[in-house]
């Protein structure tokens, strides 16, 4: 998605000339390590721009304030999230799979430069829900659909037989929330991939 910025407002401080033209998608790619290292509050438009290799009229211009940046990101990470996710679901058949498919899913970006860089539901949006209602409401969204996968999973899994009937969908679900969320605030630690795999195996007995 290309965004064009123009270049002739003095208040903004953009260049004159020809309109920068930016892809948006990677654009905002480059401000997700940005918000996850500094923090929400720790971020500065200097450093966004920096980060986002755009000039800070550029950014007020497009997203109007940092708060506009930030919803902007959160949403670009849960879409991709959700689309990588969904590519690996579809790789498997059954329940029981696909919970393992999901919980892998998520280990694997607990470890290493993508652990440390974490998830912005988890970490910024988390820390701002009590002061901001909106990025509140779009991390309780995020957190809800996550578990309701996770239900879904299961349900599917008792249907095919793949899990055994007496588990309890909504209740292991929400237990298997707790962990995906748990591996992105202990992936920032700098577990490595064995440890953070070791915790998909031990996951997968609950549902034995």
């Amino acid at each position: 998605m290309k965004t064009e910025i123009p270049s002739s407002h003095a208040k903004l401080s953009i260049p004159r000339g020809r309109p920068r033209e930016f892809d948006m998608d990677e654009t905002l790619d480059k401000a997700i390590p940005v918000f996850c290292s500094r923090g929400y509050h720790g971020t500065s438009i200097n450093d966004l721009a920096e980060g986002m290799q755009l000039t800070v009229g550029s950014i007020y211009k497009a997203f109007k304030d940092k708060r506009g940046v930030f919803l902007a990101v959160l949403d670009r990470q849960s879409s991709q999230r959700g689309i990588e996710l969904s590519q690996v679901l579809a790789r498997v058949q059954s329940g029981r799979d696909k919970v393992q498919a999901a919980l892998t899913f998520y280990a694997e970006l607990s470890h290493g430069s993508r652990g440390r860089e974490g998830c912005l539901v988890v970490s910024t949006a988390v820390e701002l829900a009590a002061l901001d209602v909106e990025i509140g409401a779009r991390a309780a969204v995020a957190m809800q659909g996550r578990e309701a996968l996770m239900n879904q999973l299961i349900r599917q899994g008792k249907n095919d037989g793949s899990i055994p009937l007496h588990v309890d969908s909504a209740a292991t679900g929400r237990l298997l929330l707790c962990l995906l969320q748990g591996l992105r605030v202990v992936g920032k630690t700098g577990k490595t991939r064995k440890e953070m795999l070791a915790l998909v195996d031990a996951a997968m007995k609950i549902l034995t």
